[in-house]
C-alpha cells in the first residue's frame, strides 16, 4: 500500500487562507473529490476535494492554520488504482518514514523578516511544504502540523530559523508580509496566538497603540476611539466578529482613508422597462429564471462604462499611471449571513437579459451558501450594490478600490412626475454614484450617470 499526500490546489492567488473546518478524521476512509477541509479567504470560503481515494493516515493540519496552494493537508492510505495525480503535491517519496517527512517539514519553519527575500523561490523549494513555528512538536517523533508558506518567500537557512525562535517571535508568511507593509518589526509586538504566535489582530493593535500615542504626542495620526465598558451601565453580549466581516471593516476603511470620494445622485424613469420586465413573467418562467430590474441596470452600466472608460480605469505605479481596463466585469454586492460579498459577473456588455439573470441568481445563491471561488470574486472593473429589496430613498457607497467607481441603487417608488402639462404616476429609481476623484471628476461622473438614467428610462437604447 502506498502513501499519498494531498495538497492544497490552486485557490485563485488567495494567501494565507485559514482552516475553519476539517471534515475528516484520521481513519476515515475518502473517495476521489471527497471534500476535506473549509479554508476561508479574504474573499470567500471553499471546500478543498482529496486527490486520492483511501484512507486517511495522518492529518497535517489544524483549525486555525493558514494555507496556501502547495501546502499538505493530509496523508492517504491508497491502493495505488484510484489516484489522480494532485497538483502541487509535496515531491516526498510516499515509503519515507513520518519522523523523516516530520523534520523535512521542522527544518523549513518559519523564517526571520530579515531573512525572507521578495524573489520567488526556485520550483524545487516551492514545492516544499514548511510549518509554522507554532506548530513545531517538542519531539521528532511527533508529527508536525503542516503550514503553507506564502508564495514569494524563500526558505532561510536553519540557523537563522532556530534564531528566529530563540527570540520568541512566531508569526506565518501573511502575518510577516503585513508586517513589512506596516514597516513593523515583530519583534516589538507581543503576540497572543499559541506560543507567543504574532497574529495579524496583533499587528493591528499595534499600529492602533502608534497612532494613538502619536496623536495624543501632537502627530497628525487619527486618534483611537477609546475601549468603553458598555457592562458598566447593563447587561451586555459580546460575539466575536467573523474573519469574513473583520477584513470587509478592514477593506472599507483603508478605502476610505486613501480614496476621497465624491457621491452624486439621480433618478431614473423606469416606468416602460417595468412594464416590459412584467410582461417577461410567462417566458421567464419557462426558461426557469427570474428577471429583476438588476439585470437592465448592469446592462446599462456596461454601456455607460464603454462609453466613459475612465470609470473602466484603475489606478498604478503609485498614481503615475491609470490602466484602462478594455473589458467589462462589474462586480454585485450581495448581502449574505456572514458579511458582504462581491462575486463579478464577467463580460456583461456581450451577455443576454437572460443569461444576466441565470448568472445573477447562481452566483446570489453561492454567496449566501458560502461557496464561491476567489476567482469568482476577482477581476471586477465596477460595483453595483443594490437596497432595492430592502428599502431607503438613497444612500452613499463606498468605492470598492482598485476600482474607481460604485453605483448604489435603492427601491423604485411610483411619484407624481410632470410631463409638461400634467402630472403623471411615473414609477421612478433613486442612482447614487460614488467615484475616486483622483481619476473621475463631476463631468465624467455626470455623463455616467446621466447615460444610466437614460437607458433605464428608454430600455430600446440599450441595443444601439
Amino acid at each position: 500500500m502506498a502513501i499519498e499526500q494531498v495538497s492544497v490546489p490552486d485557490i485563485g492567488g488567495s494567501e494565507g487562507a485559514e482552516v475553519i473546518e476539517i471534515l475528516v478524521a484520521v481513519g476515515d476512509s475518502v473517495a476521489l473529490e471527497q471534500s476535506l477541509i473549509v479554508l476561508e479567504s479574504d474573499k470567500a470560503s471553499m471546500e478543498i476535494p482529496s486527490t486520492a481515494a483511501g484512507k486517511v493516515v495522518e492529518l497535517l493540519v489544524a483549525e486555525g492554520d493558514e494555507l496556501v496552494e502547495g501546502s499538505p493537508i493530509v496523508r492517504v492510505e491508497v491502493d495505488g488504482t484510484e489516484t489522480q495525480a494532485a497538483d502541487g503535491a509535496s515531491d516526498t517519496p510516499s515509503d519515507v518514514p513520518a519522523t523523516e517527512d516530520s523534520k523535512t517539514r521542522q527544518d523549513t519553519s518559519d523564517v526571520p523578516v530579515a531573512a525572507q527575500d521578495s524573489k520567488a523561490p526556485p520550483k524545487e523549494e516551492a514545492d516544499q511544504p514548511r510549518v509554522s513555528a507554532e506548530a513545531a512538536p517538542a519531539s521528532e517523533t511527533q508529527a508536525p502540523k503542516a503550514q503553507g508558506a506564502e508564495a514569494g518567500q524563500t526558505a532561510a537557512p536553519a540557523s537563522d530559523a532556530v534564531g528566529e525562535q530563540s527570540s520568541g517571535v512566531y508569526a506565518g508568511p501573511a502575518v510577516r508580509k503585513l508586517a513589512r507593509e506596516f514597516g513593523v518589526p515583530l519583534a516589538s509586538v507581543t503576540g497572543t496566538g499559541p506560543n507567543g504566535r504574532v497574529l495579524k489582530e496583533d499587528l493591528h493593535k499595534f499600529v492602533q497603540r502608534s497612532l494613538a500615542d502619536e496623536g495624543s504626542s501632537g502627530g497628525a495620526a487619527i486618534p483611537a476611539v477609546p475601549e468603553v465598558d458598555f457592562a458598566k451601565f447593563g447587561e451586555v453580549e459580546v460575539v466575536e466578529r467573523s474573519k469574513l466581516d473583520r477584513l470587509t471593516a478592514d477593506n472599507m476603511h483603508r478605502s476610505w482613508l486613501n480614496v476621497p470620494h465624491v457621491t452624486q445622485t439621480d433618478e431614473a424613469d423606469i416606468t416602460e422597462l417595468e412594464a416590459f420586465r412584467r410582461s417577461l413573467k410567462g417566458e421567464a418562467e419557462q426558461r426557469g429564471v427570474k428577471v429583476s430590474p438588476l439585470p437592465f441596470v448592469l446592462k446599462a452600466c456596461a454601456l455607460a462604462l464603454r462609453e466613459n472608460p475612465k470609470l473602466n480605469s484603475s489606478l498604478a505605479s503609485g498614481g503615475a499611471e491609470l490602466v484602462f481596463k478594455q473589458y467589462v466585469h462589474i462586480g454585485m454586492a450581495v448581502d449574505t449571513p456572514v458579511g458582504l460579498l462581491v462575486p463579478v459577473i464577467r463580460d456583461v456588455d456581450r451577455k443576454t437579459i437572460w443569461e444576466l439573470s441565470a448568472e445573477i441568481a447562481d452566483l446570489a445563491g453561492k454567496a449566501r451558501e458560502r461557496k464561491l471561488s476567489p476567482a469568482q470574486m476577482q477581476g471586477g472593473c465596477f460595483t453595483i450594490s443594490s437596497l432595492g429589496n430592502i428599502g431607503g430613498t438613497g444612500f452613499t457607497p463606498i468605492v470598492n478600490t482598485p476600482e474607481v467607481a460604485i453605483l448604489g441603487v435603492s427601491r423604485a417608488a411610483t411619484r407624481p412626475l410632470w410631463d409638461g402639462e400634467q402630472f403623471q404616476p411615473r414609477t421612478v429609481l433613486p442612482l447614487a454614484l460614488s467615484y475616486d476623484h483622483r481619476v473621475v471628476n463631476g463631468g465624467d461622473g455626470g455623463r455616467f450617470l446621466t447615460l444610466v438614467a437614460q437607458l433605464l428610462g428608454d430600455i430600446r437604447r440599450l441595443i444601439l
